[in-house]
């Protein structure tokens, strides 16, 4: 499990995250919601060690993440962040690198690095693509193949900022079901979601976020009868149940 306990953090100015405590569970995914500016990413930054809290700690098994190497903490958390630069690589080479933490000296391949990179490939959809340079591909492909990259990491705790990016609304429901069939693995599963209807959906607990603070914490069911979705985000929500018997969102102005 990851902690984070009473993270303050920002860029130098005034916090953009103040005081936020938040735990992530394995066999449940997190999704992280809130306002434009209210701090999700960097949130996932803190997460991810790609900058240091001024006040709190981020910890995973009770570890302090600041006591470990690089390779041991890539060894317990992925992370696909949200804005990356386009390798000159192909997609293959691209997933390759999520083995980098399991790799000696010298840095050679195993037969069960190029196994994982190739269930990593096949699960999110690009299998056929390893020869394929990244910039030949489509923006829906990159994603796929960074997202593969992080599940070749084979981490207990997935970091997944606006994952959905560029994927069109099949592939979103299927990345969603790819998550929810991560966390049945054991996986701590983490997404930062724009889509409020996708995120009521596919997580078994919502974060809400608004002005760097945590506004509430609950399953989805609770997350819409309280409320906060609506006050956060000034819309007014609706719920209604499919022929199938699910639950859908909908969401309007005020």
């Amino acid at each position: 499990m990851m902690e984070l306990c009473h993270i303050t953090a920002g860029y130098g100015g005034p916090p953009v995250l103040r005081d936020v405590s938040l735990a992530f569970e394995p066999g449940k995914v997190t999704v992280l919601a809130g306002p434009n500016g209210c701090g999700k990413s960097t949130l996932l930054r803190v997460a991810a060690r790609l900058m240091a809290p001024e006040r709190g700690e981020v910890r995973i098994e009770g570890q302090d993440v600041s006591r470990l190497s690089a390779k041991q903490f890539a060894r317990l958390a992925a992370l696909l962040p949200q804005s990356r630069p386009l390798p000159g690589i192909t997609a293959g080479s691209l997933v390759l690198h999520g083995r980098f933490p399991y790799l000696g000296y010298p840095r050679r391949y195993s037969r069960e690095d190029r196994e994982a990179a190739r269930q990593a490939m096949e699960r999110t959809g690009v299998a056929g693509l390893e020869g394929v340079p990244m910039a030949h591909l489509s923006g829906g492909q990159r994603q796929k193949v960074y997202l593969a990259m992080a599940l070749a990491q084979d981490t207990p705790v997935l970091l997944l900022d606006e994952p959905t990016t560029f994927l069109d609304i099949a592939h979103q429901l299927e990345l969603a079901e790819t998550t929810r069939t991560l966390a049945e693995e054991g996986k701590a599963v983490v997404m930062v979601l724009h889509d409020l209807n996708l995120a009521l959906s596919c997580a078994h607990r919502v974060a809400v976020l608004e002005e760097g603070q945590l506004r509430r914490v609950g399953a989805p069911e609770e997350i819409y009868a309280s409320g906060v979705l609506e006050k956060v985000f000034q819309v007014r929500a609706h719920s209604v149940e499919t022929a199938k018997g699910e639950r859908q969102y909908l969401f309007s102005r005020l």
